[in-house]
């Protein structure tokens, strides 16, 4: 794939058996009222019938490109399309999620007023299964470390994609985002939220991060650990987590034992008879 200098943003979006959405997707991307784009589908090995629906928007779009890999995982996907791409700007874009039309007109004029900035997102709604605002905290980079707080569809540099190597590839159940994030905006890099609600984020039954348990949880926290180690040793210290805990633990105790909690369990204890037996 050539370069093409006129572009200015490379909108990556890996699929895996998502031709239901999909469609969805791309219909967002192409009502944009920025028009310099590129958009890279890359097909994690589909079952579905998502290559013949990606590619009635190719025939569509000549902006629009798409490409098959035998190779799985998101990380390898959005890897591979940035490298493909054109673009001096990235959007990741999840082939079942949408962009509202003025999302990159707004994201970029911010980049382009101000170079510092190292990446921009929004506001966010949830639909599908869940539909209602997406209450994200403000960005800070501390916090960043312990929560993820910013979705995957932010607007970010290319040239950060590769100071930093790109997604790492060993989160191959979940977090590739989050862990991308860490080590992108690592050293006080600067951040914008642009508050208005611009980017739509699809809630499913079987959502992937719904999916997570308790050992899946700690086992890819345990490995962003891993990934980013000076990092978070320069950012916390084991007296100070302990501490915290301890301080949680007795919150929670105080709530636990609470009058209002206690209270609280009894009204409810009516409702909760019903629910069993009408489960049952």
């Amino acid at each position: 794939m050539g370069i093409n200098h006129n572009i200015k943003v490379s909108i990556i979006i890996p699929s895996y058996n998502y031709a239901n959405y999909i469609g969805e997707c791309l219909d967002s991307v192409i009502s944009q009222t920025f028009k310099d784009w590129e958009c890279i589908i890359i097909d994690n090995c589909s079952t579905d019938n998502t290559s013949e629906v990606a590619k009635v928007y190719v025939a569509k779009d000549s902006r629009i490109k798409y490409h098959y890999t035998d190779q799985k995982g998101v990380s390898l996907a959005r890897n591979l399309a940035v490298k493909m791409s054109s673009g001096t700007f990235i959007l990741p874009l999840d082939a079942d999620d949408k962009i509202n039309s003025s999302y990159i007109t707004k994201a970029l004029a911010i980049m382009e007023k101000n170079p510092t900035i190292s990446l921009v997102y929004c506001d966010a709604i949830l639909f599908g299964s869940s539909n209602k605002k997406w209450i994200l905290p403000e960005f800070n980079y501390r916090d960043l470390l312990i929560e993820n707080s910013i979705f995957c569809s932010a607007l970010y540099k290319k040239s950060d994609f590769i100071a930093v190597n790109g997604y790492n590839t060993n989160m191959v159940e979940g977090f590739e985002d989050w862990d991308f994030w860490i080590k992108l905006l690592a050293g006080d890099k600067k951040v914008i939220k642009i508050h208005e609600l611009l980017f739509y984020y699809r809630i499913k039954d079987n959502s992937r991060n719904s999916l997570l348990d308790h050992e899946k949880q700690l086992r890819l926290r345990t490995q962003i650990y891993n990934n980013h180690i000076e990092l978070y040793n320069r950012y916390f210290v084991i007296p100070e987590l302990l501490y915290r805990n301890y301080k949680l633990k007795q919150k929670y105790d105080t709530l636990f034992n609470s009058l209002t909690y206690r209270l609280g369990k009894i009204a409810a204890s009516p409702l909760n008879f019903f629910k069993k037996l009408f489960n049952n």
